[in-house]
């Protein structure tokens, strides 16, 4: 298969087709509940993750959540 060609971060990566937003955050070493996700500038919840498959020229952005008060 060909892979497609997403952003992570800004930064060019190759995935294999159907990878989803849950499999790629698994390859990044963090943990995934202290991440936040945006896919093309829409936030992707965490439980929406595994159902979420990344196409050719996805930008994906991860982040930490800014919590206090």
């Amino acid at each position: 298969m060909t892979p497609i060609h997403i952003t992570l971060n800004g930064a060019p990566l190759q995935l294999e087709p159907d990878t989803t937003l849950a499999e790629l955050i698994a390859t990044t070493g963090h943990e995934p509940q202290g991440l936040s996700t945006a896919v093309n500038g829409d936030f992707v919840a965490r439980e929406s993750r595994s159902h979420h498959v990344l196409r050719e020229a996805d930008a994906v952005f991860t982040f930490q959540p800014i919590t206090g008060g």
